[in-house]
C-alpha cells in the first residue's frame, strides 16, 4: 500500500521524514511513505497532521492505521486515530494494536 508518488507530495514526506525520522535518511519518504505518515500520526504535531490531510486526504491515513506494523503506534494514538477516522464507534473499544511476533 503506497501513496500517491507525485514530486509534490514525495517532497513534502521528504520534509516530515526529515523531522519526525530523525535517525533515518530523507529517502525514507520514497521508500516508506506509510512510516513517515504514521510517524507524523504518532509524534506530529497539529500543523504537521493538518498538512498530511490536505497533502494525502484522511483516506490515506486510515489506510495507514488499517496497514500498521507492529510499533508503529502507541497504544494512545492507536485508540485516538481509531475514533478520530472513525475506524472504532465511540461506544466501542479500538481493535488491539499489531503485535510483534517473537
Amino acid at each position: 500500500m503506497g501513496t500517491d508518488r507525485s514530486p509534490l507530495r514525495l517532497e513534502s514526506l521528504a520534509e516530515l521524514a526529515r523531522k519526525y525520522l530523525w535517525w533515518s535518511s530523507p529517502d525514507a519518504a520514497g521508500r516508506s511513505p506509510n512510516r513517515v505518515i504514521a510517524q507524523v500520526l504518532e509524534l506530529g504535531d497539529f500543523d504537521d497532521v493538518q498538512r498530511l490531510i490536505e497533502l494525502l486526504g484522511e483516506r490515506a491515513l486510515v489506510k495507514v492505521v488499517e496497514h500498521a506494523e507492529p510499533g508503529w503506534f502507541s497504544p494512545k494514538s492507536w485508540a485516538y486515530w481509531h475514533y478520530r477516522l472513525r475506524l472504532t464507534p465511540y461506544d466501542r473499544t479500538p481493535p488491539p494494536a499489531p503485535r510483534r511476533v517473537l
